[in-house]
């Protein structure tokens, strides 16, 4: 669902060590603000007018098993979609590291 405006979305606990899921896609100019509660994370997305941005991420801390609901401030000139979901926490690559390359090197 592409929404314009303020808006809070609820979302169930889950299995404990699970990460909590939090994508957010944009279009229109300004800046999308998200808050999850009651992990206190929060984080803005930059939209652009022409272009669709999306912002991926992943809760991994003590609590995001809980319930709880992700709240968006966003002008109404943005059109936004937001999905919360659950799983296994992905591993980050480390800095610098690219696939095609041999370790070591």
């Amino acid at each position: 669902m592409v929404t314009t405006g303020n808006a809070e979305v609820e979302f169930a606990g889950g299995d404990k060590g699970d990460a909590l899921i939090v994508a957010v896609r944009c279009q229109g100019a300004g800046t999308v603000k998200v808050a999850v509660r009651p992990v206190h994370v929060s984080f803005p997305l930059e939209c652009v007018a022409g272009e669709v941005s999306t912002v991926h991420n992943q809760v991994a801390v003590s609590g995001a098993s809980r319930g709880g609901v992700v709240s968006v401030e966003a002008p109404t000139a943005v059109r936004w979609s937001l999905t919360v979901g659950r799983g296994a926490l992905a591993k980050e690559e480390p800095p610098g590291a690219d696939a095609t390359s041999p370790e070591g090197s």
